[in-house]
């Protein structure tokens, strides 16, 4: 099979879908892989790393995607891209489709076969290929957070660590998944006060007895969340609801409680947002401001730490790049029950159930299709 690996062209995004080590195991493997120059020098990588991996350099994405059977990517095709998509194409990448209404008709227009990383599960029915970004994101949440709660920066001028004889500054993080954790684990290590809330209730008892005194932990509903909200330096969106859109726990009027200058940073945008106010962002232009609260909604957060990102990243998508490589679309579904969570699009329809109902469309069973 030929892979295709083009440049990455969101606004300020430096990963690359595969490091040379992923290139080698593919070429290894007896398939062609082709990629766009310069692909990976925002994260580290030269084109003749790729050659030595047995690589071929090619000039041009039109040329990475129109020779492709697959293209391996890190972000969701932007609206630039949707000319490359077609019905003969594998497309293994981000795709966070749930909110995406223009991207996901783009799909089904093109036919193209749409795998997504966030949906691929494993045997615990986890979604490891969701896990290492959001690890990076749930860390960055906190460094972006105290970077902004810096007066010069918009925010209102609070130390998350405080000093002796001043209060640490107050995070609470909703949501106590992966990124819910990984935030946890640098706001305390900064010394803040931090408050996780989730409605899993096992969940924070396992949080409990990681954490100990260094958290407060609170069962989720709209009372706990506007009290905790109100009381907050910093707020931080880690809800996750795989595949669907998420849910809005934190509406406008909980901001007019919030400090002016206190910072939300919303780690859900790539599925719609836990925050009523957010709206996604760019690395160019990251904050905006609602109820004098100022709001960071960036969608490849990772992306501005791409040399740990993408080994990271290739490190949990190269098996699946493998067994699609392999087999193809539908035999490697039939195989993997794992990877055939991946299947959003399949030749026009909508194969991902969540999708499918966020957006009012014909959800087809994929193993109607196969």
């Amino acid at each position: 099979m030929n892979v295709g690996l083009p440049k990455e062209v969101k606004d300020n995004e430096f990963r690359v879908g595969l490091v040379p080590a992923g290139v080698k195991a593919l070429t290894t493997a007896g398939h062609k892989v082709l990629v766009e120059q310069k692909a990976g020098e925002g994260s580290g990588t030269t084109d003749d790393e790729f050659i030595e991996a047995g690589a071929e350099i090619v000039k041009t994405a039109d040329e990475v995607w129109s020779r492709a059977n697959m293209v391996v990517k890190v972000k969701e095709p932007i609206a630039q891209e949707y000319r490359f998509l077609r019905e003969d194409l594998i497309l293994f990448t981000y795709l966070h489709l749930a909110p995406a209404r223009e991207l996901t008709k783009a799909m089904l227009d093109s036919g193209v076969i749409g795998v997504a990383y966030e949906t691929i599960t494993n045997d615990q029915g986890h979604l490891p290929l969701l896990t290492p970004m959001s690890e990076v994101a749930g860390r960055m949440s906190i460094q972006i957070g105290a970077f902004y709660l810096e007066q010069i920066n918009g925010g209102r001028g609070v130390l998350l660590g405080g000093v002796p004889g001043v209060a640490p500054g107050r995070v609470t993080i909703i949501g106590g998944g992966v990124v819910g954790t990984n935030a946890a684990k640098m706001a305390v290590g900064m010394g803040a006060a931090v408050t996780i809330i989730d409605r899993d209730l096992e969940r924070l008892r396992y949080l409990d007895d990681i954490f100990g005194s260094r958290i407060k932990t609170l069962a989720s509903n709209p009372y706990t969340i506007a009290d905790s909200v109100a009381k907050s330096d910093l707020v931080v969106g880690a809800v996750l609801v795989p595949g669907a859109a998420a849910p809005k726990l934190v509406t406008r009027g909980m901001l007019k409680a919030m400090p002016r200058g206190s910072v939300i940073v919303d780690v859900a945008v790539d599925q719609g947002g836990c925050i009523e106010t957010t709206k996604p962002t760019t690395h160019s232009q990251p904050t905006y401001y609602v109820e004098n609260v100022l709001h960071y909604g960036v969608t490849n957060m990772p992306g501005a730490v791409p040399r740990t990102s993408t080994f990271a990243l290739t490190n949990a998508t190269l098996p699946f790049a493998l067994q699609l490589a392999k087999y193809g679309a539908a035999e490697g579904f039939k195989r993997n029950p794992h990877l055939k969570r991946g299947a959003n699009t399949y030749r026009g329809r909508v194969v991902y159930e969540a999708i499918a109902t966020d957006q009012g469309l014909t959800y087809h069973p994929i193993d109607s299709l196969l």
